[in-house]
C-alpha cells in the first residue's frame, strides 16, 4: 500500500483548518505548523480548493477555511481530490484487471483491498479525527 505525500499533506492541512474554523489560516502558517514544504503545500491546497474542500480569500485578512463542515469531509474525499483513484496497479484501476491461468484470482484480491480501503477512508471524517475538545469539533462552516 502506498499513501502519497499529497494525500498526507492535504489531510494534515485540512486537520489544521478544522481546528480553526472561525478564522482563515495561511499556507505559511499551516506549512510551519505541520512541517510541510510550503511550495508543495501551496499546490496541494490549490487542488483542495478546486475540489471544494477549502475556500479562500485574498488580502491581509485572507487565507483558507474548510469548504464544508469537518463532519462532512471524509478521508476518501481528500484522497480522491488529490490522487484521483484510491488504489491503482501500475497506474490502472483494479476494476478491469484480468489475469490468465494460476494468477486469475489475484485481481479479485486487489479489488477487495480497494473496496475495504474505500470503506475505511469513507467512514472517517476530519471531525472524527480531531482531538477531544478541539475547536473545530461539531463546528459549522461560517459565512463567506
Amino acid at each position: 500500500m502506498h499513501i502519497s505525500a499529497k494525500a498526507d499533506y492535504a489531510t494534515r492541512a485540512l486537520m489544521e483548518l478544522a481546528c480553526e474554523p472561525a478564522r482563515p489560516l495561511t499556507c505559511e502558517a499551516i506549512a510551519s505548523s505541520q512541517e510541510i514544504p510550503f511550495r508543495f503545500l501551496k499546490s496541494v491546497v490549490g487542488e483542495l480548493r478546486k475540489a471544494g474542500l477549502v475556500r479562500s480569500q485574498r488580502g491581509c485578512e485572507g487565507g483558507y477555511w474548510l469548504g464544508r463542515p469537518a463532519e462532512d469531509i471524509t478521508l476518501l474525499d481528500v484522497v480522491r481530490a488529490v490522487d484521483g483513484e484510491v488504489l491503482t496497479l501500475r497506474g490502472e484501476s483494479p476494476a478491469g484487471l484480468d489475469y490468465p491461468g494460476p494468477a486469475g484470482a489475484l485481481p479479485g484480491v486487489w479489488r477487495q483491498v480497494e473496496a475495504q480501503t474505500t470503506a475505511l477512508l469513507g467512514g472517517r471524517t476530519l471531525a472524527s479525527l480531531l482531538p477531544a475538545g478541539a475547536a473545530g469539533r461539531d463546528s459549522r462552516v461560517g459565512a463567506a
